[in-house]
Parts: C-alpha cells; structure tokens; sequence
C-alpha cells in the first residue's frame, strides 16, 4: 500500500510543472486588507495560511515541493514558531556569522572548532589567549574546560579587549570565576609581580597591627611589656581574620548569585560576578613558573608574527598552540619565523572548508547561500631551544 501511495504521488509530480506559471501578483485573491481583518477578528496563523492556500489560483497546478514550500514560505510568515534554547557555543556562532560577521572576525562554526582541537583544549588545562572577536572564543574555550582550569585572556597596552559575547553564555560563577584577565607586561615582569604582593600585604595588615609588630620587635627583651602586647597584636589579628571571613563569605553570596534576607525581612539580591576579572598574582607566578597547556589567538587587527613571538615563550614545552586570522600572508610569515627562531614544531596552516548540504527525498543539494571561505589557521607544539625563554626555563 505505501508503494502505491508513493507511485501515485510520484505521478502526480509528474503530471504538473510550473511552466504555466506567470508570477504578475494577480494569483492571490486575499487582499492584505483582507488579512489584517482576519487578524483582528482573532484568526490564528494557520487559519490564515489555509485560506490563502484556498485563494491561490496557481496552488493547485504546482508540483508537490512548490506546495510544501508555498505552505513554509507562509507558515513562516504568518504562523511562526519559537523555540528557546540555552545559549552554547555552536548556536551564537552562527547567529553572529550570520548577522555581524565583522564582530566576531569572519570566525566561521568549523574554523572555531579546528581552533579547539588544535589547541587541544581539555578540562583542567590553563589556557593562554588573545581574543580580540568580542568574546566568543573565550566562551567557547570556558565551556569546554567545564568549570575546570583557568582562561586567562591577554592584551598589549592598558586597556583589556571586550567580552560581551562571553556573558551571552550565561555562565554560573563557578565557570566566570574561571575565566581572568591579565597583561602580556604582568605575565612577563617579576617587578609587577612584587607589587602586587606588597599591595595585597599592606592590606592583609594595617598600618595599627605593622606598628605594634614593630615595638613588639623593639622591646621583645622586656618581659614586663612583651606579654601585654603580644596580647594586643593577637587580638587584632583575630579581629582581622574574622573581618576576612565575613568579607569571603560575602563575596560567595556575591558570586553565587543567591538571594538574602537582611536582618529587617528585606530581600537582597547579590549580583553575580562577571567573567574578566583580574587574575590573581598567585596565578601568575605559577603559570610563570609552570607555563600554560595551550595557546589561541584570534587578533585580526595586530601583528600576529609578533605577538606569537612573544606569547609562545610563556607556554609550557610540548603545548599545542592555535592562530586564526582572515588572511593567509600573516600567518605564512609568521610560521616561517618560528621555523627561523626553532621555536615550534609540526607547523601547519590549514584552511577550513565547510559545504552545508539539504537533505530532503529528491531534492538534495547544497545551500544556495553560503559562505565558501573560513580564514585559515596555523598551529604547532612548542619546543625547548638554547635561549632562556620568558618563564625563565633553559
């Protein structure tokens, strides 16, 4: 019985063409008048659908695929359909590619992926960036650590490059506590370093309790007095444990988003913490003793050769590394000096090619419109040479 149905729907096919067709706009007999009557009288969308089907003059002589997408053509006009989603990396992707694909660098869904794969981006790993496409390889690079490892995000000069499509994830804070920022000069200079760690010092203790340990030191050989302040100088250390304690455990309300009732019944609501924050100098030191696990750069508007040459020494021996830019000529020069500077092996540029076919029964085909350049990507694995590197390994 289905091989008749089928025969005869074949058939049918068959025995109608558009040929005939002449495309004057005199086929629909439902005016737009007509419609907004329709809509106001409370008419749903399918209901207006069946009667422009029924007031078409041509409906009838189109071939079986000219009906189905007639019918799609206006279901999707006047009866649309919403279907809501949490936000991942595949989907904002394509929206933005498909509507600002100058923000996010002309970063095509495959060539995303490829950056990825080659930078061999897994849980617990401390991945190294330059994302200067809004934010989107940040959150994809977020996404698939899980909550796990770090994504610090680097830049050249004083101002930070923007994150927005990163927030578009919708990120717990478990995953934006994840995700810092930090400049090439603080990951590379140990003055900074120290400056930091003396700021930080000075507030852990205040000027009161660095006095007292001061005529602690002085007048420790008198017994008389030394008791006395010693007592002094541990009940201001308890006190300020304990103001570090509340203050941790405020920033935990702060960053878990949670709700609050204050002690008059009043609701407070604490506001999660954004993705981009400072990286710590604990943090730093150690990727600058250990390295990072991987590197991707996504800068359009720089030197790549250069920043490469600079970033490659921060990462540990054997990390993958991953370039993406538009053009082919930036990432050619820049492979040939790290092949100059022995810096890298298993250098390779690739240029990701991606053909989006319809599938449907005799009508296969690719897409009329699509995009048939992706940018190109070099990669490599870094190795050890002669000369001492940033994070100062021989």
């Amino acid at each position: 019985m289905g091989v008749q149905e089928g025969g005869d729907r074949q058939l049918e096919s068959e025995s109608k063409d558009n040929r005939a067709l002449i495309d004057n706009n005199s086929a629909q007999n439902l005016s737009s008048e007509d419609i907004d009557a329709m809509r106001r009288d409370g008419a749903t969308g399918d209901e207006i659908v069946e009667a422009l089907i029924a007031n078409s003059s041509t409906y009838e002589n189109k071939t079986v695929f000219s009906q189905e997408k007639y019918k799609r053509r206006k279901q999707k006009k006047y009866a649309p359909k919403v279907l809501l989603r949490r936000p991942f990396t595949r989907s904002i992707c394509e929206a933005y590619f498909k509507k600002y694909p100058n923000r996010i660098g002309f970063l095509r869904i495959d060539t995303l992926s490829l950056l990825l794969s080659f930078a061999n981006i897994s849980a617990y790993s401390d991945v190294l960036l330059v994302d200067m496409v809004g934010g989107l390889l940040t959150g994809s690079v977020a996404e698939r650590l899980g909550g796990t490892g770090y994504v610090c995000n680097t830049y050249f000069g004083g101002t930070s490059h923007s994150l927005d499509i990163a927030r578009i994830f919708n990120f717990s804070s478990e995953f934006d506590s994840r995700i810092v920022q930090a400049s090439y000069s603080h990951l590379c200079s140990v003055e900074s370093l120290d400056e930091e760690r003396s700021k930080m010092h000075e507030i852990d203790h205040p000027a009161g309790i660095q006095s007292i340990i001061g005529r602690e030191s002085s007048t420790k050989c008198d017994p008389s007095t030394g008791s006395t302040q010693i007592q002094e100088v541990q009940s201001l250390r308890n006190d300020n444990s304990s103001l570090d304690e509340e203050l941790g455990n405020t920033k935990e309300n702060l960053s878990s988003g949670q709700e609050g009732l204050h002690e008059n019944n009043a609701t407070i609501t604490y506001k999660a913490v954004n993705p981009g924050k400072q990286a710590s100098p604990d943090a730093i030191k150690m990727w600058k003793e250990k390295g990072f696990n991987s590197l991707i750069v996504a800068a359009p508007e720089l030197e790549v050769d250069s920043i490469v040459q600079k970033l490659v020494p921060l990462l540990s021996y054997s990390a993958p590394f991953a370039i993406y830019h538009q053009y082919l000529q930036p990432l050619a020069t820049c492979m040939h000096k790290l092949q100059s500077s022995k810096m890298a092996i298993g250098l390779q540029i690739s240029e990701p090619w991606l053909r989006e076919y319809q599938v449907l029964p005799s009508r296969t085909h690719p897409q009329m419109q699509m995009s048939g350049f992706g940018g190109y990507i070099l990669s490599g694995t870094k190795i050890s040479n002669n000369s001492e590197d940033c994070n100062g390994n021989q």
